[in-house]
């Protein structure tokens, strides 16, 4: 079974820091895109951040960029989220993705992790 497992989410004041990790098993993401989503209650599963396999061109939403940075580690099948300058509408469940495709008006994504809930307070 394809397993991607979330940590590292919590309660954080606005300006502080946490580092999201996804652990995957079942299958290793050879060639293939990782990254995280964000889901605030009420609201659309919004795009966060993507690497690809070989680590250049990591791709970053506007509302992020600057703040967050992903990576990954091949060999460990496991990708990050470290995010910084943190802001109350940053308040969400962090999703990993694997195996994300971007279609040009959409993403293909195949494999989600449980989710991981982030909030930031004011």
């Amino acid at each position: 079974q394809v397993q991607l497992v979330e940590s590292g989410g919590g309660l954080v004041q606005a300006g502080g820091y946490l580092r999201l990790s996804c652990a995957a098993s079942g299958h290793t993401f050879t060639g293939t895109n990782m990254g995280w989503f964000r889901q605030a209650p009420g609201k659309e599963r919004d795009f966060v951040a993507t690497i690809t396999w070989s680590r250049d061109n990591p791709f970053y939403a506007d509302s992020v960029k600057g703040r967050f940075t992903i990576s990954r580690d091949n060999a460990k099948n496991t990708v990050y989220l470290q995010m910084n300058s943190l802001k109350p509408e940053d308040t969400a469940v962090y999703y990993c993705a694997a195996e994300a495709v971007n279609f040009g008006t959409y993403w293909q994504v195949n494999y989600w992790g449980q989710g991981t809930q982030v909030t930031v307070s004011s």
